[in-house]
């Protein structure tokens, strides 16, 4: 059993300095829509609120916030609404638009592929740490990178 801790205000300000960007970051690589992302983001933080275990140390906390956002993610995608929703046109980038085209592309791959490269890539996470992210062998993860490595070059080569 995991003993919840109670954090106050001034450290989960903290916290959201430290990793809200990464968070939000993640978010938005899953879900693929600035108001969810920002959704998912909130929603994390406040699980850091209210249900936040003792961390063993700042690599630790930053772990189990990825690891609660790409839950949220996953259950909002699986959501009855989600389903039902029309996309409405985004006109603020979050990213300069150099960088636009391959987010778009990381975003359009398969979901078993997107967030082992945005951990990799973006987050910089090794593959032992993606596989306890994930809760995955690090074979699969390794296979997962390479997989998606290669389905982006494909995408990201077909579009020049």
């Amino acid at each position: 059993m995991v003993m919840e801790q109670t954090i106050t205000a001034q450290q989960l300000e903290d916290a959201y300095d430290a990793y809200g960007t990464a968070v939000y970051r993640l978010a938005m690589t899953f879900m693929g829509r600035y108001a969810d992302a920002e959704d998912i983001t909130q929603e994390t933080f406040c699980r850091l609120l209210y249900h936040a275990p003792a961390f063993a140390d700042e690599n630790h906390k930053k772990r189990w916030l990825l690891q609660v956002a790409a839950n949220l993610c996953r259950n909002q995608l699986k959501g009855f609404w989600r389903k039902r929703v029309t996309q409405l046109d985004e006109t603020i980038p979050a990213i300069a638009p150099e960088k636009l085209e391959a987010l778009n592309a990381v975003i359009a791959l398969p979901e078993k592929y997107k967030l082992p490269i945005h951990l990799y890539y973006y987050e910089g996470y090794s593959v032992a740490e993606i596989a306890e992210i994930l809760k995955l062998g690090q074979s699969a993860v390794k296979m997962r990178l390479k997989r998606g490595h290669e389905l982006l070059k494909i995408e990201l080569e077909g579009s020049n």
